[in-house]
């Protein structure tokens, strides 16, 4: 059996994982990173969601790296695509103008982002990527991680993985199960963590929704209806207490009220390509806007479905047997291929008449044949039994109140920001949509209790079934993987666990000199920022993710 050692093992290869194997090439480790895609990036590539960010995520307040990456992005659209003048000029260049996010673009463009991240690390040898592979084995010694066993999802060909450290940067936490690693799923009580919005009793099958998201172009006079999915006639029909209606129409509510309201595909005239001031659930993820392109772009205008139709929630990914998973998987995409359906035969047009047979699904812009995404959009995993876990209590404007601004955390690795977004849930709950203030990730939320040489580096950290619906996005993920990164390198050349250099101060402060001096990660908000609440700004727009 083939052997590789690293520094730094990272399993997984989202944004916390390429964050980590990042910043740890840049301080001179080797790494290993194993995924189980072909493509790196998880949520911003193989599950084809655009960047939720906060409002200051295009200066001072996000990190160098992060900023390169999304830089990266804007620079290939520069590079190869027909940009109208002002688009090309625009420094802040959002290829889909759309609302959700300052930088909408297509999954395909931000992979090969990511890669051209990565790839000065992969040309010095300290980096070694290992896709379509999946962690089969953690192998715990006492309270170390020792061998981990991956396999080729080709060829079946094992290989064994040794290094000091360990990150675990998979989707659902899937390490922490396989090492044995106390952990929670689902939802604590309001008894033990605390919160105002957490349920009386925990219910580990209380998970949110999972989204299979895919991408649509509109194409004029032509016809792309897809075969009638196999329970389109379910999602047709049933109506879910919580909902308005069933699943397939333009109704939904409001996460902030459950109100209900209505929003059509298209405000406008969908070949112009204009940005209307009515949110449509075209503009909301669109991907590619025909107002940034020359007229000598022969596409048309792309949209991310990512929307409240497309929640599912009828099972849970975890605590639940493999087959349970497997259907909850397969109603995931049924549920997404149907509302497709249904958009393109019945949904009632803006122009009169019904169902949009023009959209057509665009495998070639998420990496797949059949146009939905690479994998599943998930909002929440296994979280670690952390040594510092982010509660409501923490950040949440209503438990701290009006203008206390967020929990100060000596160990603070980084900053974050989003609004607690917590969707439908398999246990029959509604929206839990709450603002809360600007928050910081303190180092102990990435530290399992039990473990000396095991990292969360993605949405498995330290949070509860409340606070993970701030911390899950894009940018806090990428801000987790530098955190474990640096924290690797620190690890090596001062000889000492990660749990001693948040105990001793000496080791913590440099450490963290290390984080904001060397790879300039801010550590803290100015105090404006950090009592800054969206619920008194009348800018703010909704967007749920």
């Amino acid at each position: 059996m083939k052997t590789l050692t690293a520094d730094l093992l990272v399993l997984g290869g989202g944004l916390g994982g390429v964050a980590a194997a990042l910043t740890a090439t840049r301080l001179g480790r080797r790494v290993v990173l194993v995924e189980r895609s072909d493509w790196l990036g998880g949520q911003l590539t193989t599950q084809a969601v655009p960047p939720d960010e906060h409002r200051w995520i295009e200066g001072e307040h996000s990190s160098p790296a992060y900023r390169k990456l999304r830089e990266l992005i804007r620079e290939h659209y520069r590079r190869a695509y027909p940009l109208r003048p002002a688009a090309a000029a625009d420094p802040l260049l959002n290829p889909g103008l759309g609302y959700v996010s300052r930088l909408c673009c297509e999954p395909r463009v931000a992979a090969l982002a990511v890669e051209e991240l990565l790839s000065p690390a992969q040309g010095a040898g300290l980096l070694t990527v290992l896709r379509r592979t999946a962690t089969t084995a953690v192998h715990r010694e006492g309270e170390r991680i020792g061998e981990v066993l991956v396999h080729d999802l080709g060829d079946g060909r094992p290989t064994r993985l040794l290094a000091p450290l360990v990150a675990d940067a998979t989707e659902l936490g899937d390490v922490l199960e396989l090492a044995g690693v106390e952990h929670v799923i689902g939802a604590e009580s309001r008894a033990r963590t605390g919160e105002p919005h957490a349920p009386d009793v925990a219910d580990p099958l209380d998970q949110q929704a999972v989204t299979w998201c895919c991408a649509l172009e509109f194409r004029a006079g032509e016809d792309h209806v897809i075969e009638r999915p196999a329970g389109y006639e379910h999602w047709r029909s049933t109506h879910d207490p919580r909902w308005p209606g069933p699943q397939l129409s333009f109704d939904d509510v409001v996460p902030e009220t459950l109100a209900r309201r209505t929003r059509p595909l298209f405000a406008a005239d969908p070949v112009l390509g204009e940005r209307q001031p009515q949110r449509d659930l075209w503009q909301y993820r669109r991907l590619l806007a025909r107002a940034q392109l020359a007229p000598s772009f022969r596409g048309g205008e792309v949209t991310c479905v990512n929307w409240p139709q497309t929640d599912y929630w009828e099972l849970p990914l975890l605590g639940v047997d493999g087959a349970t998973r497997e259907r909850a998987l397969a109603g995931a995409r049924d549920l997404t291929l149907s509302f497709v359906h249904w958009l393109q035969t019945e949904a009632p047009r803006h122009d009169g008449g019904t169902g949009y047979p023009e959209l057509r699904l665009r495998g070639d812009v998420t990496g797949t044949a059949d146009g939905l995404a690479k994998e599943v959009y998930v909002r929440e995993a296994r979280r670690i039994v952390a040594e510092r876990t982010v509660t409501e209590l923490d950040v949440g404007r209503q438990a701290r109140g009006d203008g206390a601004g967020s929990a100060e955390f000596p160990d603070t690795v980084g900053t974050g920001y989003y609004r607690i977004d917590l969707h439908p849930s398999t246990s029959g709950r509604t929206y839990v949509d709450i603002d809360c203030f600007p928050f910081q990730v303190p180092l102990g939320a990435l530290l399992p209790r039990g473990v000396d040489n095991l990292l969360a580096a993605a949405k498995n950290i330290g949070t509860t079934h409340v606070t993970n619906g701030a911390y899950r996005l894009h940018p806090v993920e990428f801000t987790v993987g530098e955190a474990v990164g640096a924290l690797a390198a620190y690890c090596d050349e001062h000889r000492a666990l990660p749990a001693q250099v948040r105990a001793d101060p000496q080791h913590l402060a440099r450490y963290q000199r290390l984080l904001a001096g060397t790879l300039g990660v801010p550590l803290a908000w100015p105090e404006e920022i950090r009592r800054f609440s969206a619920t008194h700004d009348v800018t703010r727009v909704t967007t749920p993710a």
